[in-house]
């Protein structure tokens, strides 16, 4: 009898890794409701406490947004560890595979960097499911942020050993395919690391101890200019590649990953800009947060455009998003949403209500919210869609990513 399995399953590609991307980023999103909704007075973020004496003394629109939070970064947390154990699984029998010793040579092997970049994102998730829902989690934190900084160091280290092998193996020798090179692909590495840098600047913005504020400011500086540079050189080769040989079809998406890049390393300079402010007296206007993040939304923007100019040209849409046919390459289209939803989230609380440009709660406070709220619905069914594309178990054609 014929063995069945998903899509996903036999065309594994370590582009999977985004599919727990997506999901953890989907947390996100519904943290930032409890984030800017209820308050947290003397904390940086809301934490259990907040959450349930907001929910004992708030309206009911405060207690049913509450519910959809908490929902939200509890299904969507599993989700997301849940698609990244698997994923480890299978990348673990890949590398076992025949066919892994030609990958490692070919301009596909960056895409391994979804794998440090799925753990970083994954530790994100559960420090917020840890301060939504562990009691008291607020009067040890200062223990747990030395943890979370060496764990997020190992991920550093794993991410910077695979670029290493990927410049030594590809690169270096010789095998990188330049005509192959017409999408944003290659700067999957800059993001994985610009991840690890966010998580590394969450004490900084948290933490009162000199030391680890500091501590954070450098390691995520050092990680986060890094990413920077690996992911500003790797656009512009993939820029050459599209005006050299066109766009690359199957990994066309990542021509937004730029999208998701602005929201994490803005969202590490937010972080670190207030612990300079509160450690160590460094203090910037309300103004310069709200130039800060227009001038990210505006490059956001930008790339979002011309991703979606190339996917409609191409026929992407019709084809692996709401057609039969199916292209790894599609989870990174749910990451663009969500980071416009996060980055709105800081353009209207922290750069329009920060600077008193408008009134918080208000009719235009709302209207912009919705925006926001928008992209994450337009994420949440593009998770959906595609993990019943791939995650099921009926026949369709599928396009490895190359």
């Amino acid at each position: 009898m014929q063995t069945r399995s998903s899509v996903a399953a036999q065309n594994y590609a370590p582009l999977y890794f985004l599919a727990s991307l997506g999901a953890g980023g989907l947390s996100v999103t519904f943290f930032m409701f409890l984030m800017f909704w209820v308050p947290h007075q003397g904390r940086p973020v809301p934490v259990f406490e907040d959450i349930l004496s907001a929910f004992q003394t708030g309206s009911f629109a405060m207690q049913s947004a509450i519910i959809i939070a908490a929902v939200g970064i509890a299904g969507f947390t599993i989700l997301n560890l849940k698609s990244l154990i698997w994923n480890l699984k299978q990348f673990t029998t890949f590398k076992k595979s025949d066919g892994y010793a030609k990958f490692a040579k070919s301009n596909a092997a960056s895409t391994q960097l979804a794998m440090p970049l799925a753990l970083a994102m994954s530790v994100n998730a559960l420090f917020i499911v840890g301060l939504v829902f562990v009691p008291g989690l607020w009067d040890v934190i200062e223990y747990l942020f030395p943890v979370a900084l060496i764990v997020f160091a190992l991920i550093a280290a794993i991410a910077l050993r695979m670029i290493a092998s990927f410049i030594g193996d590809v690169l270096a020798d010789g095998s990188f395919d330049e005509t192959a090179n017409g999408s944003f692909a290659q700067a999957l590495p800059g993001f994985a690391l610009a991840m690890v840098a966010v998580g590394m600047s969450a004490p900084a913005a948290m933490s009162t101890i000199k030391a680890t504020v500091a501590t954070s400011l450098i390691l995520s500086t050092f990680i986060g200019v890094i990413a920077t540079i690996y992911a500003t050189l790797a656009i512009f080769a993939g820029i050459l590649g599209m005006i050299r040989h066109g766009a690359a079809r199957e990994v066309a998406p990542t021509l937004m990953i730029t999208v998701p890049l602005m929201t994490v390393l803005g969202i590490m300079v937010l972080r670190q800009n207030h612990g300079l402010h509160t450690t160590f007296e460094v203090h910037a206007p309300p103004a310069e947060t709200l130039m800060l993040t227009a001038k990210l939304l505006g490059v956001q923007f930008a790339f979002l455009g011309l991703g979606l100019a190339v996917l409609k040209v191409q026929g992407y849409w019709s084809d692996f998003v709401i057609g039969a046919k199916t292209s790894v390459g599609s989870y990174a289209l749910v990451c663009p949403f969500v980071a416009l939803s996060v980055m709105g989230h800081f353009f209207i609380n922290k750069g329009l209500v920060g600077a008193d440009v408008i009134t918080k709660f208000g009719s235009g406070y709302w209207m912009l919210s919705a925006v926001a709220i928008a992209m994450q619905l337009i994420a949440i069914a593009m998770v959906f869609r595609l993990n019943r594309q791939h995650f099921s178990t009926a026949p369709v054609a599928a396009i490895p990513a190359e």
